[in-house]
């Protein structure tokens, strides 16, 4: 069998995140059934990550496998390109070895997290329209205190199938792209399901003078999700980044 890889985005509105999901539509599923009827044979692939329903990817990395090692990549990935709906688009196909794996080969992933503080009817879809005052230096600084844990249980939403919430948080700050907009990068080995979406709404109430800095790192030494702010909204979080 020769394994091989791909590099992908999607626009996650319309889908039930990434995974296979019994009753919804998922990215997963879409690309393995335009696979499938591709190579005349059940294919199924491997992501990098499990995005959440309404969450979209600038860069997705996935990976299948196939009993063909002469597979025409370039024009594979333009026919799947012609299957697949236009909000799910594919970069590359190449050859890997055996043992590279999509998920548990990657040594960081990278999302980030858009707000406006002004209504745009263009990125409607793309960031979360913020109505009330935040004090973005207050929330970097309360950022900084994410540096200083690995397990981030108070993040992660319950009842997961994961062995560990441990995550090492490489990068995590706020910073003003243009006027009236606001983007969080937040970099980490692995992420726990909802975690950035969580960790969002937290800073939000610190932000918003709810929560001091104290607070934020208090609550995650607790390790209960119930008290951590609301989870932000799924439009605004993109995953951009994955280095292996």
């Amino acid at each position: 069998m020769q394994r091989y890889a791909i590099k992908l985005s999607y626009k996650g509105s319309a889908y039930h995140g990434w995974q296979t999901q019994p009753n919804d539509v998922s990215v997963q599923e879409t690309i393995e059934k335009a696979l499938s009827t591709l190579l005349h044979q059940p294919v199924y692939i491997v992501g990098a990550g499990r995005t959440d329903a309404g969450v979209h990817a600038k860069m997705m990395v996935a990976h299948f496998d196939f009993d063909n090692d002469d597979l025409d990549c370039e024009t594979l990935a333009a026919h799947l390109n012609s299957f697949l709906p236009p909000d799910i688009a594919i970069f590359e196909i190449f050859k890997t070895e055996a043992n590279f794996h999509a998920r548990f080969s990657a040594k960081s992933r990278t999302y980030k997290y858009y707000v406006s503080t002004a209504k745009d009817a263009f990125q409607n879809e793309y960031e979360l329209r913020i109505r009330f005052n935040l004090d973005f230096d207050k929330m970097n600084k309360a950022a900084e205190k994410l540096f200083d844990f690995i397990d981030f249980t108070t993040f992660s939403k319950t009842h997961t199938d994961v062995k560990t919430n441990n995550c090492k948080i490489m990068h995590a700050r706020w910073e003003q792209t243009a006027p009236e907009k606001y983007c969080f990068t937040i970099k980490a080995d692995r992420f726990l399901r909802n975690m950035v979406r969580a960790i969002v709404g937290t800073l939000f109430e610190v932000g918003k003078g709810k929560m001091s800095v104290e607070q934020f790192a208090e609550i995650i030494e607790k390790k209960d999700r119930r008290l951590a702010g609301s989870s932000a909204a799924a439009k605004g979080l993109f995953l951009t980044d994955i280095e292996y």
